[in-house]
């Protein structure tokens, strides 16, 4: 973005504002020095902003006084320079620079600040360790890449404020400091001086807040808000995150869902100049286990899960028998063209089985030649040709198995399922694929605590139909939520909240939260839910994860202005770190 007229007191233009029409105009521009170079007398800058680049000259017969103090700028040097427009000579001109056509011939110029050798030069494309980038984050900051992620991050969230304004959302701050109500992720704490010996915890989301404002009347909310959990970190998790937060009254999931489409449509449209399909596939959460073995499915490639409990059903092979009579399943893919692979990438493929707690990996080559396993020989004629034809098999195929109880089934071979779509590089990177997973469960037993836990949180409503099943099957009961996947990742998730006092307490007994802790923890909610709550619903977004996967980034770091390593710290500020013990008195805390 040009900004073209951007006035500020010290500069008359940007770094990447001025073309060929403003040839022969008089400037004053200031920056950093990307790089110097001194050409038979002449000195040539690249001064930088977060607008662009543009090319300085420094003549000797120009102005004697600027050329000499131009040889002693140094790159990060920061700079203030007068001058005039002039074209570029001949053969000069840069095409690959928005500024490339002009450049400024320089009479007076003032080093606005000093720059030390920076421990990188911030033009380098090449690898930068991270631990580096994060120690001097202000200096990564100022390249180009970072730069534009931050503006695209921006635009982005100013296009969803712009976007919800329209439909009538109201932008409603919520509380920082608030209760912990521990039933999800660690929580933050926060001492209170003022009250020593209680804490208040920092929210991992506004979920119950947001829930209030409905019952106060204000129809529809939304926030970009922080949030902070205390959990283990990974390449896309925060110790604190950006939501995009919203919720509303009288509405059914189809209304959310369409309404999200939309949005997502004119980001896609305006941000990226991509059109995407008039709806979003969907999913139920059965489907996509079913199909995929994960409730957020990547459907960039065609390479389903096939169910092969019928095949199997009579099969004299023991391994195979003992899982069926065991309560679990056998589920197969098969990978067309995988009989290139070798004996040992085969086996290789059992080690990411592994981790998942899959015991074993069985395989069979359809080869010109026949069937090549050492599992065939088990098989009945019958089995085979039911094999075949449920896996429609061709010569060149590779079909793999997993026999174990379900959970392990699904996950390691949803997990296979992916590495084998990178490792046969059957995934476009170029595109996006949405869907939506819906009618979760509701619930799930944790066999540690020996009870129920909410798979979402306690406040999601179960489906109207499923409702009868709380007091006889609670595990079979599904809910009305719903998740949005982007290329196998989840980037959001929603549901119809639960607006009836009864039928919330219901669900906190079922998770053996008795009246007295629901009260304590819950009780200003419920309270509330006995004055008029409409019937309301929502979904939240993580901004970062949504900026990473649209600029197609490894790492949720590199798209936060000053993030916090898998550990949780932060390399530049040394956070955290021990307070004195003055401090501590002063909120009644002893150290450890």
């Amino acid at each position: 973005m040009n900004h073209i007229g951007f006035k500020v007191s010290g500069r008359s233009h940007t770094c990447g504002e001025l073309r060929h029409g403003n040839i022969g105009s008089r400037v004053m521009l200031a920056g950093w020095v990307q790089n110097w170079r001194d050409h038979g007398g002449v000195v040539f800058v690249d001064l930088r902003d977060r607008y662009g680049l543009t090319q300085v000259v420094f003549n000797p017969e120009i102005s004697l006084q600027s050329h000499k103090l131009a040889h002693s700028v140094r790159s990060e040097f920061v700079l203030q320079v007068e001058g005039d427009v002039a074209a570029r000579p001949e053969g000069t001109v840069n095409e690959n620079l928005a500024t490339g056509e002009i450049e400024i011939i320089v009479d007076q110029v003032k080093v606005l600040n000093q720059a030390k050798t920076p421990p990188f030069m911030v033009d380098d494309p090449g690898e930068i360790s991270e631990t580096l980038r994060l120690q001097y984050r202000y200096l990564d900051l100022r390249r180009p890449a970072m730069q534009q992620a931050m503006i695209f991050r921006h635009r982005l969230a100013s296009l969803v404020r712009s976007f919800l304004d329209e439909r009538g959302f109201l932008d409603l701050e919520t509380p920082m400091l608030t209760k912990s109500t521990p039933e999800g992720a660690r929580d933050y704490l926060v001492p209170s001086r003022t009250n020593p010996g209680q804490f208040f915890a920092l929210p991992q989301s506004p979920q119950l807040f947001k829930q209030l404002l409905m019952v106060s009347g204000f129809d529809r909310y939304f926030q970009i808000v922080k949030c902070f959990r205390d959990e283990d970190l990974r390449a896309d998790r925060q110790p604190e995150f950006t939501q995009i937060d919203m919720e509303m009254s009288f509405v059914e999931p189809g209304d959310i869902i369409v309404l999200i489409e939309e949005l997502m449509k004119e980001i896609f449209k305006r941000l990226l100049d991509i059109e995407l399909p008039a709806s979003f596939q969907q999913l139920t959460y059965e489907q996509a286990m079913a199909d995929y073995g994960l409730d957020a499915p990547d459907l960039r490639f065609d390479l389903k899960l096939i169910d092969l409990g019928k095949v199997f059903a009579a099969s004299g092979f023991k391994v195979f028998r003992s899982v069926l009579d065991g309560g679990g399943i056998i589920k197969g893919l098969n990978l067309k063209a995988g009989s290139s692979l070798s004996r040992k990438e085969i086996d290789d493929l059992l080690d990411v089985v592994k981790v998942y707690g899959a015991k074993g990996l069985a395989w069979i080559k359809i080869t010109a030649d026949g069937w090549q396993s050492p599992i065939v020989k088990f098989f009945a004629e019958q089995e085979v040709e039911a094999l075949k034809e449920s896996m429609q098999v061709e010569d060149g195929d590779l079909l793999l198995f997993v026999a174990d109880q379900p959970a392990i089934v699904n996950e390691s071979l949803g997990r296979l399922r992916l590495h084998l779509a990178k490792m046969m590089n059957l995934i476009d990177e170029e595109q996006f694929s949405f869907c939506w997973v819906t009618h979760f469960p509701l619930l799930q037993y944790d066999g540690k605590e020996k009870r129920h836990v909410a798979i979402h949180h306690p406040f999601t409503a179960p489906l109207d139909e499923d409702i009868a099943l709380l007091q006889t099957d609670p595990g079979a009961v599904r809910s009305n939520a719903y998740d949005l996947v982007l290329n196998g990742i989840e980037i959001g998730g929603g549901s119809i909240r639960i607006h009836d006092s009864k039928l919330q307490e219901q669900i906190f007994k079922l998770l053996q939260i008795g009246p007295e802790e629901a009260q304590e923890k819950f009780g200003f909610l419920l309270d509330a839910l006995e004055y008029g709550a409409p019937p309301h619903g929502g979904i939240a977004f993580g901004l970062d994860r949504m900026v990473m996967l649209l600029l197609r980034l490894p790492s949720i770091r590199d798209v936060i202005a000053f993030p916090k390593t898998q550990k949780a710290t932060c390399l530049m500020t040394g956070a955290p770190t021990a307070v004195g013990s003055r401090q501590l008195k002063e909120l009644a805390i002893k150290p450890a």
